[in-house]
């Protein structure tokens, strides 16, 4: 297991117990602004436990493991708030789940592809196009794509998989305009479940692509250079 791994998984254990701190109005209504200020100071705890069980453990130590915190982090933040705003009113069929210096984009697989399928359908097309030009109007980011699956089939057809799909919303985007350089790609085949696997509505839920957006070198730069100032 990386250490990235483990960082995001103590991150989210840890948000656990200090929520019983924390009451879950003040959680709701704090924006990226407040989170991206006090990531440093809780070491990603309450990254955790503003993302819950929406995302997997690689989407939540992209973020952690970039984040600055500080007053430097706040005004990521600030940055992130406005585009993820943007892009739930720009993307149909996407949840957006606000996550302190970053951004989670999740679509169901069932959304993009048809059964065990790496076409995109002609709607996610439409869905992909409209996300490219968020990331374009904001450049100064990096993006990682992870495509899951659900636990039904072999770990091996289900990593190959999972590569294929987070390959496909990249190979699209990257048609529309965006900058490959900008964005990676993974497949986590099974190993991030977000739901019970032993239900048909908890394996739809863990049939997904994440798109995680963070602050690339130029905008921490930036950002440090303002909070100095």
């Amino acid at each position: 297991m990386s250490i990235k791994k483990n960082i995001a998984i103590f991150g989210v254990a840890l948000a656990t117990s200090s929520m019983l701190f924390t009451s879950c109005n003040t959680v709701k209504s704090m924006n990226n602004t407040q989170k991206g200020a006090g990531i440093g100071a809780v070491g990603g705890a309450g990254l955790g436990a503003l993302i819950g069980k929406k995302a997997g453990n690689t989407a939540v130590g992209a973020i952690i493991g970039g984040a600055l915190g500080g007053v430097a982090g706040g005004l990521i933040g600030k940055k992130m708030d406005k585009q993820a705003a943007e892009i739930e009113r720009t993307v149909d069929g996407a949840e957006v789940v606000q996550a302190g210096e970053g951004i989670i984009v999740k679509f169901d697989s069932g959304i993009l592809f048809g059964f065990d399928q790496t076409a995109l359908k002609p709607e996610a097309q439409t869905n992909i196009k409209n996300l490219v030009k968020s990331l374009n109007d904001n450049p100064d980011t990096d993006i990682l794509i992870i495509g899951h699956t659900d636990n039904k089939g072999t770990a091996e057809y289900n990593q190959g998989l999972s590569e294929r799909r987070a390959a496909a919303v990249k190979n699209y985007a990257v048609a529309q305009g965006l900058s490959s350089s900008r964005a990676k790609t993974e497949g986590k085949s099974f190993n991030e479940p977000i739901a019970d696997n032993s239900t048909e509505a908890g394996r739809a839920q863990n049939r997904r692509v994440e798109i995680v957006i963070v602050a690339n070198e130029k905008m921490k730069e930036e950002a440090k250079q303002q909070s100095s100032m």
